[in-house]
């Protein structure tokens, strides 16, 4: 058992000071060190310097480590020029970026206080990299594939994947299910991985919307996506509508990734569904794409959370810098009450969309914390300045065990 004491907490709703939090895995109790002390007789005490504040470790719900190796090999600035940078680029990124590079990867995460990412596994060589990681693991196998007489041999490979990260036996990983996007997915195999995330209880994640290129080709088999997949696999339709991709995910709550591009009436059939949409608003300026559209989100009531996305699409792995891009994107939003949307974003609705115990401190949540080196006395403005100084992160707890920081 241990107790710290920091200067503040960051509780659900509110900032409290001169309390600490007694915790092993799980947090404890919550109350004045004094009181834990007696009731957790021969616990470890850790006592915080000043203006330290105690809040929920970040979680960064979308990340793809496989492609940690980039930093100036891919083409920004337009979705298609940066696909086909992709494609022309991809063994060289995945063949170079080995155990090294993918864990140098999750230990930055971990340094920016981030205590659970979801894992977006193509090929699943990030496998043993996400195993070996400290943080939780929400690990997304994902299925890609759009050519009807390939199906077999990709639900295959997506299976024994799949089944690769179920034999994996760590706590705090948790195997699930990725389906690319509609326009690269034939709905055979979204129906089949959807089938299994359901019957087995996986998280499940998409791609959606993400560049006005799906858009128009899902609409009208048009656009640019035209020549890309006439040029490449030789197909001049789309193998399904937004609304029929949609349609598979009924009564089966998902993460959607991207979402900068869907209408009225999809976004009323994420609402009813309650699917979570997940914000990466860098990788979306680096792709040229839209800046997803929150005030809408908010009047249909749809949660909404903040993730980094992969290093092909960002330039560092960082929950503070992505909150504070999002924060000048949206100038029309009221600046306190977003600034809280980002936070929450990155903690408590996060770990609800992932179905996971964390994201608050609260008894009974699993003890993943971080300390931020404040500066002065927190004001009712603490959401902006976390987000618009990046203050020292201390220590890192996950599951209770200190993973970064002194004793």
């Amino acid at each position: 058992m241990k107790i710290i004491t920091p200067h503040y907490i960051m509780l659900r709703d509110r900032v409290v000071s001169g309390l600490s939090v007694a915790f092993d895995k799980e947090i404890k109790k919550i109350a004045p060190f004094e009181e834990l002390i007696e009731e957790f007789e021969g616990a470890e005490v850790t006592t915080l310097r000043e203006h330290s504040l105690l809040m929920p470790g970040l979680i960064n719900a979308h990340v793809h480590i496989e492609f940690s190796k980039n930093k100036t090999e891919l083409s920004y600035g337009d979705f298609l020029n940066w696909l086909y940078s992709v494609i022309e680029n991809r063994a060289d990124l995945i063949n170079e970026c080995d155990l090294s590079c993918m864990s140098h990867a999750i230990d930055k995460m971990l340094d920016n206080g981030i205590t659970t990412f979801g894992a977006i596994s193509s090929h699943a060589m990030d496998l043993e990299a996400c195993v070996k990681a400290k943080q939780n693991v929400v690990f997304f196998n994902e299925l890609i594939g759009s050519q009807a007489n390939m199906a077999d041999a990709l639900f295959s490979d997506f299976t024994a994947r799949l089944d690769a990260s179920k034999a994996v036996k760590r706590e705090d990983f948790y195997p699930a299910v990725a389906i690319h996007s509609p326009y690269s997915v034939h709905p055979v195999l979204v129906k089949k991985a959807v089938t299994i995330a359901k019957n087995e209880n996986l998280k499940l994640t998409a791609h959606f919307m993400e560049s006005i290129a799906e858009r128009e080709w899902l609409d009208e088999d048009k656009g640019d996506f035209k020549a890309f997949f006439d040029k490449l696999l030789s197909q001049d339709k789309s193998v399904t509508s937004a609304e029929e991709f949609l349609d598979y995910f009924q009564n089966t709550p998902a993460l959607l990734t991207h979402v900068t591009n869907a209408n009225p009436k999809e976004l009323d059939t994420i609402a009813k569904n309650s699917h979570t949409v997940i914000h990466c608003p860098i990788s979306n300026r680096l792709l040229g794409n839209p800046t997803l559209n929150i005030k809408a989100l908010n009047e249909k009531k749809i949660r909404w959370i903040v993730a980094t996305d992969g290093l092909s699409s960002n330039y560092d792995l960082d929950l503070f810098e992505e909150m504070k891009i999002s924060l000048f994107m949206h100038a029309d939003a009221p600046l306190l009450e977003f600034a809280q949307a980002l936070i929450n974003g990155v903690t408590v609705h996060a770990a609800e969309a992932l179905g996971l115990n964390t994201g608050v401190i609260e008894a009974g949540k699993n003890a993943d914390m971080i300390v931020i080196d404040l500066d002065a006395e927190p004001t009712k403005e603490l959401p902006i300045h976390l987000i618009l100084h990046r203050y020292n992160i201390s220590k890192v707890y996950i599951n209770g065990k200190l993973e970064k920081g002194e004793r």
